[in-house]
């Protein structure tokens, strides 16, 4: 005994020798997966046991391990089944990795597992139908993976299951009724997954211990049960993003221990319960985007709300005074309805309002004193109302305010000194109101305006200078008012600034100097002043300037040769003083509009400027030929001419419309140019009537031109309607390449280039431009969800219809590119928004170019983004914050 002691005193064993058999399946499960961030490089085969190592903890008492945690390591490949051969193992967390492959039905082989999340990876196929007989599994999270087919009906028979998660995925049967039988659950999150349209089992309801129901974006149709009410331990409901139909049932009042109710974006109708105020627990509630009626109920306006969302519906009567009562009410938002009435004279005084939108309502009477008494009043919306009377002294002193929009309503009087200079607006929209007196010069103070709109109103005196100290502005519209003095020197050191709209004013003198300053000035509008002087060269040298007005003003001199250097959409120079000769630029017949009313402009175009010492030559002539040849009757004739010639100059130029030119910029080329390009080489498409040659000119633009063939015989196989589709597309592509220049030799635009051809051009054979905003929209939406125009997963849909119809199912998520930074989510959803405007199906829905600029500046102005709510489980829902201005997109 004493040599055997002897001998491993002086031979120890290796210490590597010492992992026990728990460490040996660890070291199994690191080589089956790929590490390289090197998460587990610190895993040492030489230490007694895995306890210590990184992502692993062990039982205190016993030493085995019970818990695998490698969430966020990005490790990679198949789910590693030697963790089942730790038989003390509890829970198993693979969170955001890119385990992938199918999960193995020899899962099941970690028979003492509580917990498996393995969201946020990339496993495929069906889910496997042994998991139920893992007996103590209670939580089983799996969302946001591409698991597809059926939910299995073993699911129905988990004993202890209290957490199921399969949000994100790919399943695409329907809603078994089995998962009712589950007892235990507490919590069933099915949201976001392309289900065959189902109904909601009426089975859930013996869910009788379940606190959440997340099944927002699942395709559900048909009514929600009544058997929901039995469900009395339920805190969350989230139906959203659905096709539900019929009335919200009344036992929905019996969910006692309810706090939110997301119902928004389906197609409930019917009127609200009368008995919603007995869910006393509720705290948020948001039924909006549906096509509900009546009244709202005194009694859910008299719960203690933190949030009541019901916009967009058909709602009407007034806005019961209970809501007054809540003291915790955040937001409240009844956008697009029919409401009417004064508001509650207290709402406010007694919750901490942060932001309230009644917009598109017949909403009268005065603005509340008290909607800011709690201070926290970020956003006040009151657009298109008739609300009268002024604004509150109280606003004035609200401190918190960031968007202010009283657009088209009937308010009048002056607008409270403070209310100018609030330190963190960047919205300030008084449009379209009677207001009166002047801009306070405590303006200064409002360092973060962006958007200064007061279009008319009845406002006067001189703009103040303190406006220029505003280096946040992008646009300032202040048409239509009465004001007075000179444009503000400081105006040109706006150096953001994208639009000046002044016009319909009687503001005078020079256009100060230093216009150059205005780098970044896309709309400067300044017609139907007193304005004189000169017109600045300065002018020519602004970038992006393409609207100029400064019609019906008093200017002189000559037209500035600088302005052939701008590339405009619309120029109106009109009534003036002008004189001289036209830049050549303008000399002709499409700018005739541009000029007319200014007696002593010239240039190449009959009557544009009097020709007196002509006429008087020419009358001279006449009379001494007259003296020789038949005097009295020429003479008569000339006098008859002359008088004819001279009314119908006058009646020309009374009736001459001040109109504003628009076009598209040409290109230059000749014949030899393009015929010496028409080569095999250079085709890049054909269709029915000719081939698609690419043509890149001396000047480095780059067209399309297409080679017309004799025609499509009798007989062929291309429809009529088949060639006005490659016609339609020919053409596209030519606008296109002109558009997109230099980009458009690195794109293939021309295999699917029918997607960018507005639909209307089948019937009509007309392109105008309302076609073009359409083809703009589908280049939007190619750059918004990085696909081709031919992407497969678009199926039978073209890019267009794939969007709409995604977006409506499954919101902004599914449609956004992944590669988008997430940062700037809300900005690209704005974008989003405008690209499917642009593409609305009828033409008269399309907004202009200018609005789609003024849209996208729109998008990358605003900073403030939407602040998500405790508890909210919609996540992937992205609602637009101006959808009440912009109600055609929502």
């Amino acid at each position: 005994m004493i040599l055997v002691f002897l001998l491993m005193f002086l031979n120890p064993l290796p210490h590597g020798f010492a992992l026990n058999q728990e460490g040996l399946y660890l070291l199994q499960v690191k080589q089956s997966l790929s590490d390289l961030t090197g998460a587990l490089s610190g895993w040492n085969r030489r230490d007694d046991t895995p306890c210590r190592w990184r992502g692993i903890s062990c039982d205190s008492l016993t030493g085995r391990v019970e818990s695998v945690d490698f969430s966020n390591f990005q490790l990679a490949g198949p789910f590693p089944l030697f963790l089942c051969r730790l038989p003390s193992l509890r829970s198993i967390l693979l969170v955001n990795n890119s385990i992938n492959s199918s999960l193995p039905l020899d899962i099941s082989g970690c028979q003492n597992l509580t917990t498996l999340d393995l969201s946020e990876n990339l496993l495929v196929g069906s889910l496997p139908h042994s998991l139920a007989t893992i007996p103590t599994l209670r939580s089983l999270t799996l969302y946001g993976n591409n698991f597809s087919g059926e939910i299995p009906a073993s699911f129905g028979q988990f004993q202890r299951l209290e957490y199921l998660n399969l949000v994100g995925n790919l399943l695409d049967g329907t809603i078994p009724a089995v998962l009712g039988n589950i007892s235990t659950l507490k919590e069933l999150d099915l949201a976001y997954n392309p289900f065959s349209p189902t109904h909601i089992p009426s089975e859930l309801g013996n869910l009788t211990n379940l606190e959440q129901l997340f099944l927002a974006g699942c395709n559900i149709v048909g009514q929600i049960p009544s058997s929901f009410g039995r469900m009395v331990h339920l805190r969350n409901l989230d139906l959203s993003l659905n096709r539900i139909t019929g009335s919200i049932p009344s036992s929905i009042s019996e969910l006692r221990s309810i706090e939110q109710i997301e119902l928004y974006n389906n197609s409930l109708s019917g009127e609200l319960p009368l008995n919603m105020g007995n869910l006393t627990t509720l705290k948020r509630f948001d039924a909006s985007m549906n096509e509900l009626t009546g009244t709202i109920p005194a009694g859910l306006c008299g719960l203690q709300l933190e949030s009541l969302n019901l916009y967009i519906n058909r709602l009407e009567g007034t806005l019961p005074e209970t809501i007054t009562r809540s003291e915790k009410l955040q937001d409240l938002k009844l956008f697009n309805n029919k409401l009417s009435g004064p508001l509650p004279s207290q709402l406010g005084a007694n919750s901490p309002l942060q932001s309230l939108d009644l917009s598109y309502n017949r909403f009268s009477g005065e603005i509340p004193e008290n909607l800011c008494a709690k201070g926290q009043l970020g956003d006040i919306i009151l657009i298109y109302n008739s609300f009268s009377g002024q604004v509150p002294e109280s606003l004035g002193r609200c401190t918190s305010l960031a968007r202010v929009r009283l657009k088209h309503n009937r308010l009048s009087g002056p607008i409270p000194d403070g209310f100018w200079g609030l330190p963190k607006v960047f919205l300030l929209e008084l449009a379209e109101n009677s207001f009166g007196g002047e801009i306070s010069k405590t303006i200064s103070s409002a360092h973060n305006l962006s958007i200064l709109s007061i279009s008319d109103n009845r406002f006067s005196g001189a703009l103040p200078a303190e406006i220029g100290s505003l280096e946040t502005l992008v646009e300032i519209s202040a048409s239509e008012n009465g004001f007075t003095g000179q444009i503000p020197r400081s105006l040109v050191k706006l150096s953001q600034l994208v639009k000046l709209d002044l016009s319909e004013n009687r503001i005078d003198g020079p256009i100060p100097e230093g216009v150059k300053g205005l780098m970044n000035l896309n709309e400067l509008n300044l017609a139907n002043n007193r304005l004189s002087g000169s017109i600045p060269s300065d002018i020519g040298s602004l970038p992006v300037l393409n609207y100029l007005d400064l019609s019906s003003n008093s200017f002189s001199g000559k037209v500035p040769l600088e302005l052939q250097n701008l590339k405009l959409n619309v120029l109106n120079l009109s009534n003036n003083q002008l004189s001289g000769e036209l830049p050549p630029l303008y000399a002709n017949e499409n700018y005739r509009n541009s000029f007319v009313g200014n007696p002593g402009l010239c240039g190449d175009l009959d009557g544009l400027c009097p020709k007196i010492n002509r006429s008087k030559n020419k009358n001279c002539l006449w009379i001494l030929t007259s003296i020789f040849v038949l005097a009295g009757l020429v003479f008569v004739l000339g006098v008859v001419w002359f008088y004819m010639k001279y009314q119908s100059f006058k009646k020309n130029k009374k009736r001459a419309a001040v109109t504003k030119w628009r076009s598209f910029h040409k290109i230059a080329f000749s014949e030899n140019e393009i015929a010496d390009c028409l080569k095999e080489e250079n085709v890049i498409g054909s269709g029915a009537s000719g081939k698609v040659y690419k043509v890149v000119l001396s000047s480095g633009d780059a067209v399309a031109v297409k080679k017309i063939s004799a025609g499509v015989k009798k007989g062929d196989s291309l429809s009529a309607a088949d060639t006005e589709r490659d016609e339609v597309a020919d053409f596209g592509v030519a606008k296109i390449v002109k558009r997109v220049g230099k980009a458009a030799e690195s794109m293939s635009v021309i295999a699917g280039s029918y997607g960018y051809i507005a639909p209307e051009y089948a019937y009509t054979l007309r392109v105008d431009e309302k076609s073009d905003i359409y083809s703009f929209g589908v280049v939007i939406l190619e750059l918004v969800t990085g696909k081709p125009l031919t992407d497969p997963e678009f199926g039978e849909k073209d890019m267009v219809n794939w969007v709409c119809s995604t977006y409506n199912q499954k919101g902004a998520e599914q449609v956004i590119d992944p590669r988008l930074d997430s940062t700037y989510k809300e900005q690209i959803c704005r974008v989003l928004d405008i690209g499917i405007l642009c593409t609305n199906a009828l033409p008269i829905n399309r907004p202009s170019m200018r609005k789609v600029v003024k849209l996208l500046q729109e998008a990358s102005w605003e900073s403030k983004f939407k602040a998500s709510k405790d508890g909210k489980l919609s996540p992937y829902y992205c609602y637009d914050e101006e959808a009440s201005d912009q109600a055609s997109i929502v």
